[in-house]
This record gives C-alpha cells, structure tokens and sequence, in this order.
C-alpha cells in the first residue's frame, strides 16, 4: 500500500516536469473554443500572444473560403499595369497605324499604276500609228536616197544590210499585228456570243467568269514572251540573209495570240454585259463577290516583299482592265438605246458599285497582308519609285525596250489585244458617215494625242521626283547586262550588242578586266563568231590550291574573278542566280509580274 500510495506524488512530479521539458503551460490543456484557433507559429511579447496577429491569421483563413461576394470584390477591384509590357502594346500601336496610313499609301500607287497603264494604252492609238507611218516613209523613200550603212554610235559596228532600225521594225510589227487582227475579229459577231452567254444559267456563268480570269493571267504571261520572241527575232543580227526567214513564224504566233486573246476579253466583256442587263442583279452580285473570295485566298497566306509587289502590279492590271471593260459595257448598252442619255444613269449606280467593291477588296487584302507579314506601308512608295524608275530609264538614248514592253512586263498588261477589242467595239457602235463625222473622229484623235502628251509629260516630272526621293539616280547610269543568267557563252557573243556609249567608263576597261555582272556572262572583245572554245584564259601565276571557303558575298556586288575559266565564271553565274531566287532580298527592278519570288507567283 505505502508502495502505492508512494508513487502517486513521485508520478505527479515527474509529469510536470516533462510538462515544463516539452514548453506545456497550464492553460495548453483548456479547451478552446470553435472561433479562437491556435497555432504553432504566433508571436510572443512578454511571455503572451499577440492577439493582432491571431486575429490577422483569422482573417487570411476566412478570405482563403470561396465566396461569391468576394469573387465579385476581387474583379472589381483588381488592377494591372500595361507599361510592363510596353514594347509589345507599342508594336500593336504601330500595326493599327500602319493599317490606317495602307489605303492613302496604296491608292497613291494605283493611281500612279493606272496612268502607266493608261499611258501605254494611249501610245497604241496615238503615237504607234504616226511612228509606223514615219517607218514606212523611210523605208518607202530609201532606195531614192540610196543606201546608208546603220553606225552603231556606241560600238562604231556597221550594218549596211539593216533598212531599219530595230525601234522601226518593232514599231511595223505592231502595226501589222493590230491591223490583221482587227480584220479578223469582223468575223466574231458580239451579239451573237452576248445572246449565248445569256442563255446559260447563273453558276455557269459564274464558273466562266472565273476560268476566264484564270485564262486571262496565262496568256498575258506567255503572250508578252510571244512578242519579245518576234522583236528579238526580227532585229538581231543576222549572218545570212536566209536567217530572216524564222521571223514569219514568229508573227504568225503573235497574230494568233494577239487575236485568241482580244476574243477572251470580249467573253469576259459579255459576262459582264449580261450580268448588268439581268433583272434581279444577282449574277452581278455572285461576280462581286468573287473579288472577296479573293482575300481569303491572298490574306491569310506568308507573302515577302517581292510578293507584295507583284500583287500590286496585279491589282493595277487588273483595275485598269476592269475599267476598260466597263466602258465596253457602257458603249453597247447605249448602242441598243440609241445613245439616250437617261440609261446611261441607270448604268452608273452598277458601275460605282463594281469600281467601290474593287476598291475596298484592294484595301482590306493589302492591309491584313501587310498585318500579318510585318511590312510597313512605306513599302509601297518603294513599289512606286520601281515602276518610276522603269519610265525614266526607258527615255534614255540608249534604252534597251519600249516603255510600252516595259509596263506589259512589270505589270502583265499588254495593251495590243485590249487595244483590238475597243476598236472593234467602237467602230461597230458609232457610224461615222460624212464629212462631219470624219472631222468628230480628227478632233477626238488630236485629243487623246494631248492628252497622251500631257500623261507623259506628268507622269515623267513625277517619275523623276519618285527616283530622287528613293536614291536610284546612280542605277539609270549602269551598263545593262547583254545575256540572261543560265545561257552559253557562244550564243552571248553571238547576239550581244553594244548599249553603252563609247565615252561611258565600262568601255574603257582592259580586255582582262570582267566586263559584266553577276548576272551576266562574260564577254571578251573578240569577233562575234569566235567560239568560246578558241579564247584562252588569263594566265594565272598561283599554283597554290584553292582555299577554304569564306563568307558568301552578296550577290548583287558579285562579279566573276579574272582569274577564272569560262566553264567555271558560267557555273558561278548559274549558282548566282539560283542564289538569288531563293534570296528573299532580291532587288525590285529584276522583279516583273511573273517571276517566282519566294516559290510562288501572286
């Protein structure tokens, strides 16, 4: 019993001191209540607790509790600051200002495109017929003023067998051309090929439309190579006079394209026709909406600046032509109501309606584009200095193409089939009969011959600023490249020709010296005949081995070393060139409507 009741108060001891051990005070043990909670890490003053920071801790587990109330505070409440991420907000800033400045930046471009176009379309009825007519007289009155050699004034070449010059011969080509395939195009009857398309349904009449489009882009891409093939056949530089024989071919080629294409516009000017004529306008409104379905086809698609710059030459093309086509419609509507000036308002609301939906397709398809890509709307006035640039280098004395070529290539407009259409249509609408009537048709001539002359005196002035402002004035003193990447030497020497003048620093080079470009293959002062077997290298006074391979320079400041075979500066200007296909900065001015820029054409 002593043992037991002895350990009581021994076991009571031992308690509290393992209560003081472990840091227990007496109060540890009292229940708490449901609203005060301890815990372990509270602060201490003075050996009690500091019942703010309990308090607090409360606080922080009840806002921890999901509440509605609370959600709604928070969201009402809560803030941000952009300045943390100002570079990204400054950049969003910059795209909707780029996208606001496209449309004044683009129609600045279009309206310059247009009055090229309108001034290569003016040169065919204006000035070709007067230079054919000057070519003519002087081939005519040549035997009575015998027979004069050709000096070339830049490398002193004669050539006592050419009656013409080249510019002459292109000229009465032209002519020629325009004159059989308006004689050809008596015999297609436009009312009979309206009526025929008026009796197809709407979806067939929307599927030819579009295919019409399509063929359109291919014929303009391979009829200007068409044409270029006959000029170049018909004025190179001939050994035999047998060689001239392949020229009738080649016109026969062009007569033929000239004319399938002129028959095309006119399909695409009867649809159009119809389409104005039909009762409920809803053919009129499946075509415009066709140009929308252009925009998903075109925006949401990678596009370089090369790119961009073909589309635009593609928009200009296709503006112009739309507008021509529209006068066409205007001319045979006010035919079948004998030219009563109260239709003709009916047909203007249809025709601001066609010309706004291009318009505004033109600009939402070049501002997300622009979006998209990142490219400033400064791109444009560069656009616009090329297509200036093109004008101004085609006045020099020694141009090597008419301005007229010049557009059809950057922009793929050839104005001859167009040019065939309208005439055939005019004259068919009109009936010039009298002395009056012919007098109408001299004073109408000597207009469009001002107003052609006024265009180009403008459009020269302002060409002339554009190639200031973009510092271009150093490029229309460089020697042109007389070979096209990719061909042999032989036939490079065979047919180049001398289009820089004998004071121009280029001609002054030694014979060692490379006289050509990258692009270009080389040409050594040799007879034009000589093969390029027969001309022996430079001699080469290193016989150590090649070295290793250095930075690639760039190409367009590359030109072939001295000290280089003809097979080995030909592969080097091959592999130049595939260089700048694939370079994504290659200039603008060796950029036409249908070069692949990128893997693609726009």
């Amino acid at each position: 019993m002593a043992d037991l009741l002895g350990t009581g108060p021994s076991d009571e001891k031992e308690t509290e001191n393992e209560d003081k051990k472990e840091g227990k005070r007496p109060w540890d043990d009292i229940p708490k209540s449901e609203k005060v909670v301890r815990t372990p890490d509270l602060a201490e003053t003075l050996g009690f607790y500091d019942m703010n920071a309990v308090r607090r801790e409360q606080r922080e587990r009840e806002n921890s509790d999901p509440s509605l109330a609370r959600f709604l505070c928070a969201e009402l409440t809560r803030g941000y600051f952009l300045e943390h991420n100002e570079a990204k907000y400054t950049e969003r800033r910059e795209r909707v200002y780029t996208c606001m400045r496209i449309p004044r930046e683009l129609e600045k471009l279009m309206i310059f495109g247009f009055f090229l176009c309108l001034d290569a379309f003016l040169y065919v009825f204006t000035l070709l017929p007067l230079r054919v007519l000057l070519a003519l007289l002087h081939l005519f009155t040549l035997p009575c003023c015998g027979l004069r050699a050709n000096v070339c004034p830049y490398c002193n070449r004669s050539s006592g067998s050419l009656l013409l010059q080249p510019a002459q011969v292109c000229d009465i080509l032209k002519g020629l051309i325009m004159v059989l395939c308006y004689s050809m195009m008596h015999y297609v009857d436009y009312s009979m090929m309206y009526h025929l398309i008026r009796g197809q349904s709407v979806i067939k009449l929307y599927i030819i439309y579009n295919m019409l489009e399509v063929a359109d882009r291919l014929f303009s891409s391979f009829g200007q190579d068409i044409l270029d093939a006959l000029y170049w056949t018909a004025t190179e530089p001939k050994e035999r006079k047998r060689d001239s024989i392949g020229v009738i071919p080649h016109f026969i080629m062009a007569v033929f394209y000239v004319f399938l294409h002129a028959i095309l516009i006119m399909v695409q000017a009867s649809t159009l026709n119809v389409a104005f004529n039909s009762h409920n306008k809803s053919l009129l409104t499946i075509m415009m909406s066709n140009n929308f379905v252009e925009i998903k086809g075109s925006v949401f698609k990678k596009f370089e600046k090369n790119n961009l710059f073909q589309m635009s030459n593609s928009d200009i093309k296709e503006r112009f032509t739309n507008y021509v086509l529209l006068l066409i419609v205007c001319l045979r509507n006010m035919e079948q109501f004998s030219w009563n000036p109260d239709h003709l308002w009916v047909l203007l609301p249809d025709v601001f309606m066609v010309i706004a939906s291009e318009i505004a397709v033109d600009i939402i398809k070049h501002a997300f584009i622009t979006k998209f890509n990142e490219i400033t709307a400064d791109v444009y006035s560069e656009y616009r200095a090329s297509l200036a640039f093109d004008l101004v280098s085609s006045r020099q004395k020694n141009a090597c193409t008419d301005y007229s070529d010049s557009v059809a290539r950057r922009m793929g407009f050839i104005p001859l089939p167009l040019a065939v259409l309208l005439i055939r249509v005019v004259m068919s609408s009109v009936n010039v009969q009298g002395a009056l009537s012919y007098s109408c048709l001299l004073l109408f001539y000597l207009g469009m011959v001002t107003l052609k002359v006024l265009n180009s005196i403008v459009l020269l002035g302002k060409s002339c600023v554009y190639v200031k402002r973009a510092n271009m004035e150093d490029k229309l003193f460089e020697r042109p490249s007389t070979a096209a990447p990719g061909k042999t030497p032989s036939r490079t020497r065979k047919t180049s020709r001398c289009t820089a003048p004998s004071g121009d620093p280029w001609s002054e080079r030694s014979p060692s010296s490379p006289s050509c470009t990258f692009t270009a293959q080389p040409t050594p002062t040799a007879s034009p005949t000589l093969r390029p077997e027969t001309v022996p290298p430079p001699p080469t006074t290193s016989t150590t081995p090649a070295s290793p391979p250095i930075p690639e320079p760039d190409p367009d400041t590359l030109t072939p070393s001295p000290s280089a075979t003809p097979e080995q500066k030909e592969e080097e200007g091959m592999e130049g060139t595939e260089l700048k296909h694939r370079t994504p900065k290659k200039d603008l001015l060796d950029v036409d409507r249908f070069t692949i820029c990128g893997n693609r054409i726009d």
